[in-house]
Order: C-alpha cells, then sequence, then structure tokens
C-alpha cells in the first residue's frame, strides 16, 4: 500500500477499486454524506441543457449520479472497472431499459460515440499523465460537435493519486478542441462544463433563444 505521505507515479489499478469495494460498504461516502448529495445536485444544475440524447458516465460506481442522471437522456451508457460497482449500478438502474451499465476500464476501453454528455466525475485523478490523456482525447473523439463535457473532481490533499484534483482541471482549460461554458470552484472540489468546439460555445440563455 503506498503511504500517505508519498504521491503514487501510477495510474491506480483494478485491485486497488476491487479493495475498496471490498472494505467498505460505501466507499467516498457516496451514498451517505451531504457532501456528495449537494455535489450531485451542483453537477445536475450545471448541465447546460434540458436533456441528452446519448450520454457517458465514466467510473460511475454504484450509480448515484447515474440515477440522477438517467431521467434526462435518452440514452446513458455507464462504466466501472470495479465488479462490485458494476453490479450495484446495474441493480439500482435495473428498471430503465435506456441505460447500460459495463465493467470496462477507461481509457483503455472507451464505448463508441458520439455523445453530446460525457461526465467525468471524481475519476481523472486516479491516473497518471499518459493515461490522463487518452482517456481526454478519448472523450475529445467521442464528443460531437457542440457536446458537453461536465468534470468535477476533490481538490484537497490527496497524495494517495497520482495527480491532485486543481491539476486536473488545470490541465483541462489548456486542451485544444474544449472551450469552458461553465466553472464553479469551491474549497473543496472544482466544477468545468466545458464544449466541444467548433462551433463556438454558447450559454445557456443563448441555447434557449435569450438574448
Amino acid at each position: 500500500m503506498t503511504p500517505r505521505s508519498e504521491r503514487s507515479t501510477a495510474s491506480l489499478d483494478t485491485a486497488h477499486f476491487d479493495r475498496l469495494w471490498s472494505d467498505e460498504d460505501d466507499p467516498w461516502g457516496l451514498e451517505s454524506t451531504w457532501y456528495e448529495d449537494r455535489k450531485r445536485a451542483l453537477v445536475l444544475a450545471a448541465l447546460p441543457d434540458p436533456r441528452y440524447r446519448r450520454a457517458f458516465e465514466p467510473g460511475c460506481a454504484g450509480g448515484a449520479l447515474s440515477v440522477l442522471l438517467a431521467p434526462r437522456c435518452d440514452e446513458l451508457v455507464c462504466t466501472d472497472v470495479a465488479a462490485e460497482a458494476v453490479d450495484r449500478a446495474r441493480a439500482r438502474l435495473a428498471d430503465q431499459p435506456h441505460v447500460r451499465v459495463q465493467q470496462t476500464a477507461v481509457p483503455a476501453d472507451l464505448p463508441d460515440g458520439p455523445f453530446d454528455l460525457v461526465v467525468v466525475s471524481e475519476l481523472a485523478y486516479y491516473f497518471d499523465a499518459g493515461d490522463r490523456a487518452a482517456l481526454w482525447d478519448g472523450v475529445r473523439e467521442r464528443l460531437e460537435p457542440g457536446g458537453t463535457l461536465v468534470a468535477v473532481h476533490w481538490v484537497r490533499e490527496a497524495p494517495e493519486y497520482p495527480v491532485e484534483g486543481d491539476a486536473v482541471h488545470d490541465e483541462l482549460a489548456g486542451l485544444d478542441g474544449l472551450a469552458r461554458v461553465a466553472e464553479h470552484r469551491e474549497a473543496d472540489f472544482r466544477l468545468d462544463v466545458l464544449a466541444r468546439v467548433p462551433p463556438a460555445p454558447r450559454s445557456v440563455a443563448q441555447r434557449v433563444g435569450l438574448r
């Protein structure tokens, strides 16, 4: 196990997440804290469109965010690397036939696009620089022109991860082919909404025809 005082230099592997789900009923407090409930509400409120044709959520864990995204999507593809997480998400979403939950490892195995929404929540800081680059490249390739990427990550110190959350969002700000539509920052996390460009990004008011 990596000492908390030392930063990992490699992407965290499947075994790491399998151990977490084996050792704890609710890793990261996703199901049991107001912090996570509120953050999910902010993610939903940040979506610039009321509905999406085809969405992708990698690293869906037990589906706590997925079940809230589902009513706003015609089709939703969710993935996670951990078998227990996938089992829980599938059980939670079993009554929603437009949602597909797959056990796959990103960025090595990404579903085929195109998507008009990708939500990357508390995921990218588990990857080293090469895997993060592959993830963002894969997301950009699968996002249709004008499609939305939502990224949200914990930004407090986490030395067991290859990179801090702030660095993840700073990287995103510099990527070609994406432009920021909205951002939200707190002491605990950052949330960015980006659009695949071209075309030029549009604000929520512009999307609904307001000047």
